[in-house]
């Protein structure tokens, strides 16, 4: 924890790194953690601010393309007004602090000020951009050296700084930043003194981030190659010999599901793990959570159950949430899973069989059919007839499980576990992403997911919303709700788990690369 005079507080420069939340460095998570104020920039990416702590105060302090939020001073007399108050400030700025960041300029107004602070390197956005445009920097077959240059100089100078003779003589590679407004003069300026107008040259915009772009192109043509196509900034210019490695080492833009805007509407709790799937194949995952999973009203028929445990011949768990708070409530009764006794255990599918496994309980039973009717056949030969079984189930659970194993002669017993609601709002932001047409596939993963978005936006908004974009279900149940509501579902898997969601979904967004390219952001 920074030292605090009583006059001062303490100031953290913090490099965001260029866009990737998962390229900022142990440390500046770290101090991001320790803040009272977070004052963060445009290019900052807004994920980051999730490791603000609660309560901290977040101030926006963007500058894009001339339309400041702040001036640079306003920003400098706002860390040292902060800081002097008590406060632990982190200034989150994009890429890296000293490079092209006006990080100096604002640590000399706190050494004006005499404010103490640490300067937090990050991953400037020339490194990380190229990393991941597939362009390394240096190569010995091609060049040793690199520069880093403004494309964007102060507009109070008289005559430009930049030494475009040594730029352009030399052989290394030039990494231009803020440049896209200046390129068809530093193009030419590169080939006015010596560069061959031959040399391959990118365009990185929004590097590292899902929405990454990359135009490549020569000196002599990548400006109209850029104006052609409406390529924008931010972005930054490589240029050099290195830049054709890029055909050969492209890693990050070339995956199957780079650049399609996925919608997934599972449980907020529960939408990371196939989130990450979906982002680790390249795509642009959107959050909204449609199901919020709750405790039921009352234990009381639960806890009944429990007391009885030893009377059931058969416990079935149809989701990982049957297990997590049947196990919990075990907990908060004071036993655990030897309560089970001599109990069989059906888990309707791998998944459920998996929450088992982490209370050391092996499932006895897996149905090749991971539903309820699944169930039903699979039960149907263990001589189920005359024998108790116990159904923890969510409130929304369909009725085939009791309803099949009662008429093959079993005694159910089938109490609320936990209870589905419908949250009132969407994040913000999604309907947003859904105007704007940068959603491409929407993903359902149970009925409840089709409902409720339904009943959240209105049965017409959503089909207005979802127009043109792809509808991906598991199940079938899941599949005729979709198509009940007027949805036509494009991506269906054989196998109702994630993992076989994650394969369809590469599969009906391929064939790409070059040829195929991702959908514009």
């Amino acid at each position: 924890m920074p030292l605090k005079s009583l006059q001062n507080g303490f100031v953290y420069l913090i490099g965001a790194g260029p866009g990737d939340p998962g390229l900022i460095t142990v440390r500046g998570r770290e101090c991001m953690g320790l803040a009272d104020v977070v004052v963060y920039d445009y290019l900052a990416n807004d994920d980051l601010l999730q490791y603000a702590r609660p309560g901290a105060e977040l101030i926006y302090a963007g500058k894009v393309g001339g339309h400041h939020n702040r001036e640079q001073w306003q920003i400098n007399e706002l860390l040292v007004e902060k800081a002097r108050a008590g406060n632990v400030v982190a200034r989150l700025k994009g890429g890296d602090p000293f490079v092209f960041g006006r990080g100096g300029e604002e640590c000399e107004a706190l050494v004006a000020a005499g404010i103490p602070f640490e300067i937090v390197p990050g991953v400037t956005a020339g490194i990380g951009a190229a990393a991941y445009a597939g362009i390394p920097l240096t190569h010995r077959d091609f060049t040793t050296s690199v520069a880093f240059v403004t494309g964007h100089e102060s507009p109070g100078k008289e005559a430009s700084e930049i030494d475009w003779e040594g730029l352009s003589l030399g052989s290394g590679t030039v990494v231009f930043y803020m440049g896209m407004k200046n390129l068809p003069q530093i193009a030419a300026n590169l080939v006015a003194h010596g560069r061959p107008p031959e040399t391959p040259v990118a365009l990185i915009r929004w590097g590292t981030r899902p929405e990454q772009e990359v135009l490549t192109g020569r000196l002599s043509d990548i400006a109209e190659k850029a104006r052609r196509s409406g390529f924008k900034a931010p972005a930054v210019t490589v240029v050099g010999e290195v830049v054709t490695l890029r055909e050969k080492l492209r890693w990050f833009d070339n995956r199957p599901l780079f650049g399609r805007g996925i919608l997934v509407t599972r449980a907020a709790d529960q939408a990371g793990e196939f989130s990450a799937r979906l982002r680790e194949r390249g795509a642009r995952v959107v959050e909204c959570p449609t199901i919020a999973i709750v405790p039921p009203g009352n234990w009381d028929e639960l806890d009944a159950a429990i007391a009885r445990l030893a009377t059931f011949d058969w416990v079935v768990f149809t989701s990982y949430n049957a297990v997590r708070f049947f196990f919990e409530r075990l907990a908060a009764l004071g036993k655990d899973s030897r309560a089970l006794g001599p109990c069989r255990i059906c888990a309707v599918g791998p998944k459920t069989a998996e929450a088992l496994v982490s209370h050391g309980l092996r499932p006895d039973l897996i149905p090749g059919d991971y539903k309820g009717e699944g169930v039903v056949e699979a039960l149907r030969a263990t001589s189920i007839q005359g024998t108790r079984v116990l159904f923890p189930k969510g409130d929304r659970a369909r009725d085939v499980i009791p309803a099949g194993l009662t008429e093959l002669g079993a005694e159910v017993v089938a109490p609320v576990a936990y209870r589905n609601i419908t949250p009132e709002t969407i994040p913000d932001g999604v309907i947003a992403e859904l105007e704007a047409k940068r959603i491409h596939c929407v993903t359902f993963t149970s009925s409840s997911t089709v409902e409720n978005l339904a009943a959240i936006l209105g049965e017409n908004r959503l089909l207005r919303l979802l127009d043109g974009v792809a509808v991906a279900s598991i199940g079938p149940i899941t599949s005729r709700t979709c198509r009940e509501l007027g949805l036509k579902v494009e991506i269906e898997p054989a196998q109702y788990t994630l993992d076989a969601l994650t394969a369809e979904l590469v599969r009906f967004f391929a064939p790409r690369g070059e040829n195929h390219p991702p959908p514009a952001p």
